[in-house]
């Protein structure tokens, strides 16, 4: 099988995370995809570095280059089906009608509603299959207007690490300058307003006293990073607080961490959760969105309401008194990723659908009751 994966996000994100995975996964099973990417992306620097062949088109004219690239690609005759990453893609795929030519796959990953414009309406009409991530995101798009009987969920997925030796703990502790027993909080992912670090800055300065030394890592970046350091400044813990930016070696941050917090809103599924289970790290999150999903509470990480401060502090300060059953949560965590949101899994699960509708395609269609020979 030889899949187009069309993916035009120039920035290293949750999605482009998954298509990487998806990529080196389908080339190791024996099938030989390759990607459409945009000029300059991360995405694309790093699939050519694992052996993908990558084709490269610029953003910009209302997708218009990218959807030459495609149309150009797909005419070829070279591949079995095209599958958009994002929505940029969508829109390149669906504007070289792709789908005229080839089954056209949609991943959607956002729990926002689909615009109901006309032309937004058509894209996801024109896909033979729209992959959610989620079950909570696919009933949303089909609340919004997605066919159902075109929705199907296939979980993003984590690579599983081999489990952290003291040594490796030791020396991720040691870079991010923390003493040896005092308690390390940790969250990655853009800093952005709907992602909520505000209330783990907010939870260290409610627990600073009850936890001498604890320290709260943020890794990532965004447009409220000023906005957070003057909160955290405003309550007298710039000190408890480290702005770490964006981290390439980000399995130095959760080698590092006693908790992981995942203090979003809106959350279609989330990466760095489940990176962070995989590495046994005990793991508190809002009851939002997807996050249920993933989080069984009690059982493979905590669930809190959101934006509420009690009971954030009050999840944090049981994982930091109660070393067992941090330990317990954590390997559960870690298992519950295993058997549900592996990287194989995930990769599966997409060959299944690529199968699916290649499947369809072959079948004869029916014409006045007879069936086509």
């Amino acid at each position: 099988m030889r899949p187009l994966l069309v993916d035009l996000e120039t920035a290293w994100r949750g999605g482009q995370n998954q298509a990487l995975l998806l990529l080196d996964g389908l080339r190791a099973r024996g099938h030989e995809p390759e990607l459409l990417a945009a000029q300059g992306s991360a995405l694309g620097e790093r699939a050519t570095a694992s052996g993908i062949p990558v084709h490269y088109a610029p953003r910009g004219f209302f997708q218009i280059p990218a959807a030459l690239a495609v149309r150009r690609l797909v005419s070829s005759g070279a591949f079995d089906l095209v599958h958009a990453n994002e929505a940029h893609a969508v829109s390149a795929a669906w504007l070289a009608r792709a789908h005229c030519r080839v089954p056209f796959i949609i991943s959607r990953r956002v729990g926002y509603p689909i615009s109901r414009s006309r032309i937004a309406r058509s894209r996801y009409e024109a896909a033979a299959q729209i992959v959610a991530n989620s079950q909570w995101v696919a009933d949303q798009a089909a609340a919004s207007g997605a066919p159902r009987k075109k929705l199907t969920v296939v979980f993003e997925g984590a690579e599983i690490p081999p489990r952290l030796v003291p040594e490796q703990r030791l020396a991720a502790r040691r870079r991010w300058q923390q003493a040896d027993g005092a308690p390390l909080l940790g969250c990655v992912g853009i800093l952005s307003p709907d992602k909520g670090q505000e209330w783990l800055i907010r939870g260290v300065a409610e627990l600073r006293s009850e936890f001498p030394g604890l320290r709260l890592l943020l890794a990532g970046d965004g447009p409220c990073r000023s906005q957070l350091q003057a909160l955290a400044q405003s309550l007298n813990i710039s000190d408890r607080v480290l702005f770490a930016g964006f981290i390439k070696d980000v399995e130095s941050v959760y080698a590092a961490l006693d908790v992981f917090l995942l203090p979003s809103f809106f959350e279609a599924l989330n990466n760095s959760l489940l990176a962070a289970m995989t590495y046994e790290i005990p793991s508190i999150a809002f009851r939002r969105g997807a996050l249920l999903e993933i989080i069984e509470h009690a059982a493979s990480g905590l669930l809190v309401d959101a934006a509420d401060l009690s009971q954030l502090t009050a999840a944090i300060r049981r994982l930091l008194r109660d070393h067992a059953f941090s330990a317990t949560l954590g390997r559960a965590g870690r298992l519950r990723v295993e058997t549900a949101f592996s990287a194989d899994r995930m990769v599966e699960g997409m060959i299944r659908v690529y199968e699916e509708c290649l499947s369809r395609l072959a079948q004869p269609v029916s014409r006045g009751g007879n069936a086509a020979l």
